[in-house]
C-alpha cells in the first residue's frame, strides 16, 4: 500500500530530446558564441547545429531542499536524500539524510558526480509552497532506520505517529467499486492492537534497524576505557574513610561471640586423640574419621581378650551374634541400602554368597547369612569342610536351614552369574583352613565371579588367592597388610574391666556408630 502511495505522488521526470539536458535544469541552447546550460549550471557551450530552443533557465539554487532519488547504476547503487548543495562548475550535488539502497548511510553527507548519475527522480521539491491535495504524501521529516527486507518507499514515507492518508488512486478505486470514500483501509481508525503492533515495530527498528557493518568497523578499545578508571585512587579513598587498625581490633575484642547450634558455650578441654594404650603394640597404627588413634595388637593379646571376655560371660554365641550383626550392616550398605532393597524393586533383588570354614569366622559368616535372609536377601552358604563342623557351626547351620535358603558343599553348585556380594569366612585369623581340598577351587570361583568380597576377620596378610575389597575386624585390629582391603572395626561391647584385665587402657572410639572405618596412620 505504501508503494502505491509513493507511486501516486507526481514525480517530475525531465524529458530528454536530441538536445542535451541537465539534471537540475533544462539546457538553454544559445548561439554559437554564447554559453550552454550544463548538468548543474552554465558551462561553455560547443558549437551546435539544428533548431535552437528558448527555454527559461533554472538556477542551481532552485534545487536546494529537494528530496531526490538518484540511481547511480548497479556499481554505486541508489541514493535518496535532500539536496543541500549544487556545484555547477564541478558538476556535483551534495545530499544529506542519505539512504543507500534503502539503508541509512553512515556518512551525514554524500557528494554525487553527474557522470555517475543514470536516473534522477524528484520526490518533493523544496521550493513548492502551494497547498497540496489532502491525498498527497507528507514530506519526509526524519529518516527511519530500515530493515533489510523493507522497501525504499516504505522507508521514506514512514514517520513516528504518522498514519498514511488515502491517495487519489485509491479514492478513485473506491468510487469505481461502489464503496463510499473514506471507508478504505488507509482511512480507518487504528485499533488498540494495531497501535501496539506499530509501537513495538518502531522500537524494534530503532534498536535493530541500523546496519551491523557500521558497528563491526569500529573495534572497542578496552585498554583506553580501563585507563579512565583510576583504581588506586578509589582504593585510597575507601581506606581513608575507614578507621585505624587499632580501633578495629578494640571493637573486635568487645564484640559478642555468636555460637552455632552445634557449638558448646562452655569451653571444653582439648580432645585427646590417643585414648587407647596397649602394653605391646604391633607395628601399625590406624586412625578413625574423627582422628582418634587405634593401635594394632598382636594375635596373642587379642586371644587373651577373647578368653577374658568369655570368662566374664561374653560367650562365643554373643560375640558371633554381635559380629554377624555388624557384617550384615556393612553388607546391606554395599548392596545399595534402601535404593536396592525396597518393594518396588523386586525384579533386582540381590544375591549374596557366603563361603564358610569350620571355625569362629565361619560361624559368623553363617550368622550373617541368616540375618541377611531376614531382610529378604537371597543367600547361598558354601561349606568348605562339611564333615568336620564345630559345635558352634552346627548351631548356626540349624538356624540357617530354617530360612529355606540354599546350602552347598561343592563349588560346582555355586551360581555362575547374578552374584552381588561374596562374604569370605574361609580362613580364621591365623590362616588355618587353606589346606582343605575345596579351598583353591572356591578361591578361583571367587575371583572369576568379579563380585565385591567382604572378609570376616581374615589373617593379617589377607586371604590367599582371594582379592579382598573389605575386611571386618573385631575389638582391636591386627597389623593388616594392603591385601585385606579397606578395614572396618566393629564393637563387640566388651566391658571396661575386660581391657583392664589384659593391661589395656581403653576408651571407646565408636561414639554413635556400631561400625567405624579405619585408615592407616601416616603421620
Amino acid at each position: 500500500r505504501d508503494e502505491e502511495q509513493v507511486n501516486s505522488e507526481p514525480v517530475t521526470t525531465l524529458p530528454v530530446t536530441g538536445e542535451e539536458k541537465g539534471w537540475f535544469g533544462p539546457v538553454t541552447t544559445l548561439p554559437v558564441t554564447g554559453e550552454e546550460q550544463g548538468w548543474f549550471g552554465p558551462v561553455p557551450a560547443l558549437p551546435v547545429t539544428g533548431e535552437e530552443r528558448d527555454i527559461p533557465s533554472v538556477m542551481a539554487e532552485n534545487w536546494l531542499g529537494c528530496n531526490v532519488s538518484v540511481n547511480c547504476g548497479p556499481f554505486h547503487g541508489v541514493y535518496q536524500g535532500q539536496i543541500i548543495n549544487v556545484d555547477g562548475k564541478g558538476q556535483t550535488i551534495t545530499i544529506k539524510k542519505v539512504f543507500k539502497d534503502g539503508v541509512p548511510h553512515p556518512s551525514s553527507e554524500v557528494v554525487l558526480q553527474a557522470q555517475d548519475i543514470v536516473e534522477l527522480n524528484i520526490i518533493k521539491c523544496g521550493g513548492d509552497t502551494a497547498e497540496e491535495p489532502q491525498s498527497s504524501i507528507v514530506a519526509v521529516k526524519k529518516p527511519v532506520p530500515k530493515r533489510p527486507t523493507r522497501s525504499v518507499s516504505e522507508t521514506l514515507t514512514t514517520n513516528k505517529g504518522f498514519q498514511l492518508r488515502e491517495s487519489p488512486r485509491r479514492t478513485n478505486d473506491n468510487e469505481s467499486t461502489g464503496r463510499p470514500n473514506g471507508v478504505g483501509e488507509g482511512s480507518r481508525t487504528p485499533s488498540k492492537k494495531d497501535r501496539n503492533r506499530q509501537k513495538w515495530t518502531e522500537r524494534d527498528e530503532a534498536c535493530f534497524g541500523s546496519s551491523i557493518n557500521n558497528i563491526l568497523g569500529h573495534e572497542f578499545d578496552f585498554e583506553k576505557n580501563l585507563a579512565l578508571f583510576n583504581k588506586q585512587a578509589v582504593y585510597d579513598e575507601i581506606n581513608a574513610s575507614q578507621r585505624p587498625d587499632i580501633v578495629k581490633h578494640a571493637d573486635q575484642g568487645r564484640r559478642i561471640t555468636k555460637y552455632r547450634h552445634d557449638e558448646n558455650v562452655i569451653a571444653s578441654a582439648p580432645a585427646m586423640y590417643r585414648q587407647i594404650i596397649v602394653p605391646a603394640p604391633d607395628s601399625k597404627e590406624y586412625v578413625t574419621d574423627d582422628g582418634l588413634v587405634i593401635p594394632s595388637i598382636t594375635p596373642e593379646l587379642r586371644n587373651q581378650l577373647f578368653i577374658v571376655a568369655k570368662t566374664f560371660g561374653l560367650t562365643d554365641e554373643r560375640q558371633t551374634e554381635l559380629m554377624g550383626r555388624a557384617a550384615t550392616e556393612i553388607a546391606l550398605q554395599l548392596l545399595g541400602g534402601g535404593h536396592r532393597l525396597n518393594p518396588h524393586n523386586v525384579h533386582q533383588w540381590p544375591t549374596v554368597v557366603v563361603l564358610c570354614g569350620s571355625h569362629r569366622q565361619g560361624a559368623v559368616g553363617v550368622n550373617c547369612a541368616r540375618q541377611l535372609a531376614s531382610h529378604g536377601v537371597n543367600t547361598v552358604v558354601f561349606l568348605l569342610s562339611p564333615h568336620r563342623l564345630s559345635l558352634q557351626m552346627k548351631h548356626e547351620l540349624s538356624l540357617y536351614r530354617l530360612t529355606n535358603n540354599k546350602l552347598f558343599t561343592t563349588v560346582h553348585e555355586l551360581p555362575s552369574i547374578s552374584v552381588d556380594l561374596i562374604v569370605s569366612a574361609l580362613l580364621d585369623s591365623e590362616g588355618n583352613g587353606a589346606e582343605q581340598p575345596w579351598y583353591s577351587p572356591a578361591a578361583a570361583w571367587t575371583n572369576e565371579s568379579r563380585a565385591a568380597v567382604l572378609a570376616l576377620d581374615p589373617p593379617a596378610g589377607g586371604t590367599p588367592g582371594v582379592d579382598t575389597k573389605f575386611s571386618l575386624l573385631p575389638i582391636l585390629p591386627l597389623a593388616h597388610s594392603l591385601e585385606s582391603g579397606k578395614l572396618y572395626l566393629c564393637n563387640l561391647a566388651c566391658p571396661q574391666q575386660v581391657f583392664f584385665q589384659v593391661g589395656i587402657k581403653y576408651t571407646s572410639p565408636f561414639g554413635p556408630k556400631f561400625v567405624i572405618p579405619l585408615h592407616p596412620n601416616d603421620t
